[in-house]
């Protein structure tokens, strides 16, 4: 049976989103009534749809009785989650063949990396380009020649980008695909002291730099559980990819396999005349809840607090952080990966991956099973996971393609309980993300990765208004003692809201050194963000006369993750004063300040979020 906090959030959303879902799902009811615009096509029209394409494939596509499939491309060479897309198109296009259907590259979109832009004025473009990618990928599919679409894309605004643009043609069949984690590097915790050691001066630049290659050391996703593979987690709770194909490592048999078993999934399904679940039929207020429930049972990225909120959005569900309040008091958490614990997704994988935490969360009535998926009804699908059927291969073109896959049940029990567990033993019976509320506003805190002697924490404010600054002040020497960093004008309004990770080494060495210390910001962390509590996301922000604007050196500030609590110890009086006394925020932007202006005077609040675009009423 359905958990009665499950139950009572997934009412209230489908109430609350009553007019918005039913405008959306009218809009896309009205495109699936169109018949294939190609047959409508003038010759001029179809000719530039074929221009390019093989004899073969320009004779399908005149014939018009075979689907032609999109692929949105995230694809670039500097970025290693996703340098194997590169080949995943060819692969798509002779799979396609196979079923006499044709695919074609309809667009690419950006894909920047965070982990490059860290620190750096080139996060300020950030968040800004998961709004770009999702215009982008409306725009390759606004060519409305295709009978369904694959979405390439791993990291952070990537997949949500992708998602917020198809669900502009959610009355497509679309499948997301995995490129899947680099192989393991070096251990996490041993990644994390060296940081700490560079951050201290005792270690030098060479030692860190070989440290962090060796843990970023070849194509594939990140191995930590940040916000890439928070993705690759909910698209996979969501329905969105096959069943146990999130965590397979890149260019192995098993993965091309997936890759191509996803292709003639989607093929059969059309060729049978089945449409299969359009996008829009999948992405539901259920399956919403699903994903805020594998978030808040894995101690997912603090990201999608934000990401969630826009992806829902755009399919006419409207959601709250207090919704993923409500639900992390019961949701348990049931893994450990680094920085919630020392392991990495590939041992996550290894001991039961996403098929054993599906199945222990729909047994324990954490999870909607009344729901679609890109494979069919319900998750009875997802309670399996792939493995290769060495006594078959795909055939394709003249050459041998990659080897079958078939699914087999998950462990019945997990593998290591260090990184994965049952519902009936969890780490914590609360979820990994804690809404805070008080005078200074509303914020979000991933408590998953704090040890519950540092949830609580009241000390004097220090004020910055970046991360250098508190960088600088640590070097100088004059951290050294109990305080609360409040960082401001970090927001989506001032600057595009960058991720303040740089601040994670320094406040951890403080941490570790004896000090309560704590985080308060209107920016972000970054979804690898761990130990050292931290308030992030402040609405209203700094820009906007949030109350963070008005803390002054000194001030007394309460942090209690456990009570939900975010207080400013300031008298309501004092507090008017200041409101009289506030000057002009700064407006320090550095690289697309002009390319952000105009996103800057639109784009919503964290908690609403932090997107450039509205749900119909």
């Amino acid at each position: 049976m359905l958990h009665p906090r499950i139950q009572e959030v997934t009412e209230r959303v489908i109430e609350r989103s009553k007019a918005t879902r039913q405008a959306y799902l009218a809009r896309i009811q009205q495109a699936k009534k169109q018949t294939r615009v190609r047959a409508g096509l003038g010759c001029g029209n179809l000719a530039h749809v074929m221009a390019a394409c093989s004899s073969s494939d320009k004779a399908r596509l005149k014939e018009d009785e075979q689907p032609n499939l999109a692929i949105i491309n995230s694809y670039n060479d500097m970025l290693s989650a996703h340098e194997p897309y590169k080949e995943y198109p060819d692969l798509i296009k002779a799979v396609a063949n196979k079923f006499d259907a044709t695919a074609q590259v309809a667009g690419g979109v950006p894909a920047m990396c965070d982990g490059v832009t860290q620190g750096r004025d080139g996060m300020e473009l950030s968040l800004f380009s998961r709004d770009v990618i999702a215009m982008s990928t409306a725009v390759a599919l606004s060519h409305d020649v295709f009978d369904g679409v694959f979405c390439l894309g791993v990291c952070d605004k990537i997949v949500p980008g992708l998602l917020i643009g198809a669900l502009s043609f959610g009355h497509l069949p679309i499948f997301f695909l995995p490129a899947g984690p680099m192989q393991s590097g070096i251990p996490n915790k041993e990644k994390a002291r060296i940081r700490q050691k560079f951050a201290q001066g005792l270690v030098s630049r060479e030692e860190l730099l070989e440290a962090e290659s060796a843990s970023y050391h070849s194509a594939g996703t990140c191995t930590f559980y940040g916000t890439a593979n928070s993705n690759q987690m909910l698209m996979e709770i969501m329905g969105l990819h096959l069943p146990g194909s999130s965590f397979i490592n890149p260019y192995t048999e098993l993965r091309d396999g997936l890759t191509a078993s996803a292709v003639e999934t989607m093929l059969t399904q059309l060729l049978d005349g089945k449409s299969g679940n359009a996008l829009a039929d999948i992405v539901s207020e259920k399956t919403v809840i699903n994903g805020l429930v594998g978030l808040l049972s894995t101690g997912g990225s603090t990201n999608h607090a934000i990401h969630l909120v826009a992806m829902a959005k755009a399919a006419g569900v409207q959601i709250t952080w207090k919704d993923m309040a409500d639900l992390s008091e019961v949701v348990p958490l049931l893994t450990r990966i680094y920085p919630n614990g020392h392991a990495d997704v590939n041992h996550f994988q290894a001991a039961g991956g996403m098929g054993f935490l599906m199945r222990e969360l729909r047994d324990g009535g954490f999870l909607h099973n009344d729901v679609k998926t890109i494979v069919g009804e319900g998750l009875d699908s997802y309670t399996m996971e792939p493995l290769l059927d060495i006594n078959s291969n795909v055939i394709i073109s003249d050459n041998q393609g990659p080897a079958k896959v078939k699914w087999v049940p998950v462990p019945e029990n997990s593998l290591d309980e260090e990184v994965l567990r049952p519902v009936a033993n969890p780490f914590n019976k609360q979820g990994g993300l804690q809404l805070l509320n008080g005078n200074l506003g509303k914020a979000v805190i991933k408590v998953s990765a704090v040890q519950e002697q540092h949830q609580t924490v009241t000390a004097p404010a220090k004020v910055f208004s970046s991360q250098s600054e508190l960088q600088e002040a640590f070097t100088a020497g004059k951290l050294n003692q109990d305080f609360i960093a409040v960082i401001k004008e970090q927001g989506p309004k001032a600057k595009g809201m960058p991720e303040l990770h740089k601040l994670t080494p320094v406040m951890a060495t403080l941490q570790d050194q004896g000090f309560k210390v704590a985080i308060v910001t209107d920016g972000r962390m970054s979804g690898a963000s761990g130990k050292v509590p931290a308030a992030i996301h402040l609405a209203p922000e700094a820009v906007e006369g949030g109350a963070i604007a008005k803390v002054h050196e000194g001030d007394l500030i309460t942090l209690n993750a456990p009570k939900g609590e975010l207080v400013l110890h300031v008298s309501d009086e004092e507090m008017a004063q200041r409101e009289l006394q506030l000057s002009p925020q700064s407006q320090t932007f550095g690289t697309g300040r002009e390319l952000f202006s105009g996103f800057r005077h639109v784009v919503s609040s964290a908690d609403q979020g932090a997107c450039s675009f509205g749900i119909e009423e």
